[in-house]
């Protein structure tokens, strides 16, 4: 029984779990003889952040006094903003206080009807929100509930669910989810979770950025049958949704002075796994627990690859290990452990304790020795039903002892099956250890949800991933450094915007990928977000600020879970308070006092901790913060501009393909034009002797000019076969290949990566640089045209410093000058146009006749004099043109 309602008969307060039997009869309006007029829901999605109200209006309609509930089931992640009912003319408006001034004020005068609270369920995700008021005949009653979340993505997908349990028929039933995603909203589902009976009811309208879901079955629809009283609407309406990402660096979003940064690449190669599965065989996972275990293991096991290492451990009062190593996931081991797991017989007690300092050794045993890869990811992924029984079995010693042995590298996920099991204890543990916890309802899909479970951390992309602002220009930065990314995930930081007479924010991004080290760039402009919110009907202005207040309160609850000492959990406690009052958020810590405008009526709703459910109502599995990096102006940037320094052009080929190659012992320049076809592959560097070659194809103009059809290089490779690194090119997009890892990245951001031989520096649509070796350097530049030019397309230019360190072997168009040909120029006289003179060039035994143009150098942006050679540089070039077209973008260029 909860204290704050202690002077109430005990029978008119209902505190504790709902029983199943009770969910399957769950009804948002409590009551007989009550007309129900409507029933509304919306919900406003800004940029990942979720403002949802449900309204209800209520009649009275029979002929005596009684109470009448409103019972809302709400995302256990979600926090209640606000709660306002009116009763007959007589308005409660709801305001959230720290639990004990909620208290006192609640018992210095009566409540109208029962109290209001959040108990939990047995449901997996939703915490149900319930409140009676008693009232006489004819009264008319209207309730509204305001709650807030943060969208999760999991496997690609936000899932947005609603609770819709009206209990009968409604004359006007009503759901609307608006999302406004200002960087695109890449696809909206809404799948059938209410069943068939409403198929091709839910209505979608979607634009770039904007999309409307709206449910509004008429009285009729809402029927179970034609001629039946029963409503059919009974169960979850959810809406999934994923929004465009333009770039890998991430999405950063400012508004009302704070910024919310949004971190999720894809089309990166996943970092092999070491994974130890702990699994409990203890006494009570017998039948159906045990069999939809194995059934799932034998699922996740088949998903290794050969890169993975792995073993089992199965425990009940003894510990046992499948194997005392890990091995790799070979088709073999793989088959050989499925057999050893599936012959588990459950029996006996549960020593967690030895069964998990086991896992860990067999992890440390393995790096010390150095047989796993140093980016590979390692973690122990706990299977349990129950609290220990056998060995240490005090669940704060089982806890110190782990996280004592274990390292940085090693991450702990923590799977509690059923009920049993003390859900809070195995959070706690995950929490520390840089992993997360999830409860596994013990029914028919138990095996279907451990497996949801592995798939979102079976793919990992990121490791040590840190999201860092320069220190003037931000603050209260909520958690910025992550041990792991997985595929499909989304990491989100946010924070304070400083005033500093800036009208742009950056943020730096470092991370460990499978082959190599990157540094992202990205910036938002401070006030154009601002100014589009203010253009949106049914956007939420204050998303940004809501969105860091949910995230710094759910990381403090993480943390004032893990406190270690009493003082630093009141300090945490005082923090929360102080946050969840300002923003008006019910946490475990606040509680809602809803009070009459007219008179001294109150209620109450507050938060109850269950302490078998978690450590944090609302929660989920929020980590420890460990530390704030803050990164100042110095680094901004300056890798490309000292980059840039070093380039003094030699060699480049631009559009049509325009070649300048700078002579510098003869002190001047000379130029000439390839007459190719679209589609053609032509070799600009060929180099056996370094093992490096670069290629560029050709791409045509929209439609002829003058009847030709200029040709421009769309795809350029630098590709060395020593290191095994290719990097393609394209308008598009930049791919990098290392052996079987591929990696794409786009213009829209500058990047930074670091592999082990080869180093690439993007800048923001602008150029990309390829270092190899430190040793060969080759720049290409983006060329952006208008998108509705007639007769031109984006296209690329190749530019090569004079400085790189080829061998003697080195040909191809461009990289046959690494090798000055001596070179006169004589005869000079008037041409056909007064500023295009005339001269005669000998090179390489050849008399050409040449023509001064001028021609502009797009990398300085400055015009170049040069000697023009024509008919694609016959004479100047050894061989013809066409000796240089080659078949694939890997191919070097056979002997002349």
């Amino acid at each position: 029984m909860s204290d704050h309602v202690d002077h109430f008969d005990s029978s008119r307060i209902r505190r504790g779990l709902v029983t199943s039997e009770e969910e399957e009869d769950f009804e948002v309006i409590r009551g007989s003889d009550i007309t129900v007029k409507s029933y509304t829901v919306e919900s406003r999605i800004t940029a990942r952040f979720a403002h949802t109200t449900v309204k209800s209006s209520v009649v009275n309609s029979g002929p005596n006094a009684q109470s009448i509930g409103f019972n809302v089931q709400i995302p256990k992640r979600a926090f209640i903003t606000n709660f306002t009912m009116n009763v007959n003319g007589i308005t409660f408006i709801g305001s959230v206080k720290e639990k004990t001034v909620a208290r006192n004020l609640y018992a210095q005068a009566r409540a109208r009807g029962k109290a209001a609270g959040i108990v939990r369920t047995n449901s997996q995700d939703m915490e149900t929100f319930k409140t009676e008021v008693h009232v006489p005949p004819g009264s008319k009653v209207e309730f509204e509930l305001h709650y807030q979340e943060m969208m999760q993505r999991k496997l690609g997908t936000y899932t947005h669910t609603l609770h819709i349990q009206p209990g009968r028929l409604v004359p006007q039933l009503q759901v609307d989810v608006y999302i406004f995603e200002p960087k695109g909203i890449k696809f909206v589902k809404t799948p059938s979770t209410l069943g068939e009976h409403f198929a091709g009811l839910t209505k979608v309208t979607q634009t770039k950025e904007k999309a409307h879901v709206v449910f509004k079955p008429t009285l009729q629809q809402q029927r179970k049958c034609d001629n039946c009283t029963e409503s059919a609407v009974d169960g979850a309406f959810t809406v999934q949704y994923d929004v465009e990402r333009e770039t890998n660096a991430g999405e950063l979003q400012v508004s009302d002075g704070h910024f919310v940064q949004f971190f999720a690449p894809s089309d990166l190669t996943p970092l092999s796994k070491n994974i130890v599965f702990v699994i409990d065989v203890s006494g009570s996972m017998w039948g159906l627990k045990m069999k939809q275990t194995v059934e799932a293991m034998k699922t996740i096991l088949d998903d290794l690859t050969m890169d993975d290492y792995f073993s089992v451990i199965d425990f009940n009062h003894n510990i046992r290990c499948w194997s005392e190593e890990l091995v790799p996931g070979t088709s073999i081991n793989v088959r050989e452990a499925k057999k050893y797991i599936q012959n588990i017989k459950p029996n006996g007690g549960t020593n967690i304790n030895e069964a998990l300092l086991k896992a860990v050794r067999i992890l440390l045993k393995a790096l010390d020795q150095g047989l796993i890869d140093q980016r590979s990811v390692s973690m122990i992924i706990l299977v349990s039903d129950g609290d220990p029984t056998v060995g240490e079995i005090k669940l704060s010693a089982i806890q110190k002892n782990v996280k004592r042995e274990m390292r940085e590298e090693i991450s702990l996920f923590s799977l509690g099956i059923g009920f049993d099991v003390d859900f809070d204890f195995l959070e706690r543990i995950a929490m520390e250890n840089r992993g997360l916890a999830q409860r596994i309802f013990a029914n028919h899909d138990a095996s279907e949800q451990l497996k949801l479970f592995y798939s979102r951390v079976s793919s990992p992309l990121l490791r040590k991933i840190t999201i860092q602002f320069p220190e003037d220009s931000v603050s209260d930065v909520t958690r910025n450094h992550f041990d792991k990314f997985f595929s499909g995930s989304e990491l989100v930081v946010a924070g304070k915007v400083k005033s500093v007479g800036s009208n742009m924010l950056q943020s730096f991004t470092t991370a460990s990928a499978a082959t190599m080290d990157l540094t992202l760039v990205t910036e938002a402009d401070l006030q154009e977000l601002d100014t589009l919110l203010s253009q949106q009907q049914h956007s939420f202005a204050g998303f940004a600020s809501r969105m860091w207040a949910y995230i710094t309160i759910n990381q403090l609850l993480a943390e004032r879970s893990l406190a270690p000492t009493a003082a630093k959990k009141r300090k945490i406690t005082q923090r929360i308070m102080t946050l969840a009052v300002e923003h008006q958020f019910v946490t475990p810590l606040t509680a809602m006092l809803v009070e009459s405008q007219d008179g001294p009526e109150r209620l109450l709703a507050d938060s109850p901790k269950d302490p078998k459910q978690g450590c944090c109502p609302g929660i989920g599995t929020a980590r420890l913060t460990h530390s704030f990096i803050n990164l100042t102006h110095s680094h901004s940037g300056c890798f490309y501009k000292k980059l840039l320094k070093r380039f003094t052009v030699k060699l480049y080929a631009n559009n049509d393909p325009h070649f300048i190659v700078h002579l510098p012992k003869n002190n001047m320049d000379v130029c000439f034009n390839i007459d190719s076809k679209p589609g053609h592959i032509l070799n600009l560097v060929s180099d056996p002797g370094t093992g490096i070659v670069i290629n560029g194809q050709l791409v045509g103009g929209k439609k002829m000019k003058n009847n030709k059809l200029n040709t421009y290089f769309g795809t350029i490779s630098i590709y060395s076969e020593d290191a095994g690194v290719k990097v393609v090119v394209r308008p598009s997009s930049i791919d990098l290949m290392e052996g079987k890892n591929n990696h794409s990245f786009s213009w829209a951001a500058t990047a930074k990566l670091n592999l082990n031989r080869v180093k690439v520096a993007i800048e923001k649509e602008h150029k990309i640089t390829v270092t190899i070796d430190d040793k060969i350097s080759a720049m290409v530049l983006l060329h952006r045209v208008w998108k509705k030019h007639p007769f031109n397309v984006d296209f690329l230019g190749f530019y090569t410093p004079n400085d790189n360190q080829y061998s003697s072997q080195v040909h191809g168009l461009i990289g046959q000058f690494v090798n000055e040909p001596e070179v006169k120029v004589f005869d000079m006289h008037e041409g056909t146009e007064p500023e295009k003179k005339q001269a005669t060039m000998e090179v390489k035994g050849n008399k050409l006749t040449v023509t001064r143009y001028p021609t502009q150098s797009t990398l300085h942006g400055s015009d170049v004099y040069c000697w023009f050679v024509h008919n694609s540089g016959k004479g100047f070039i050894d061989g013809h043109y066409s000796n240089y077209i080659v078949p694939d973008l890997n191919s070097f260029l056979p002997s002349l």
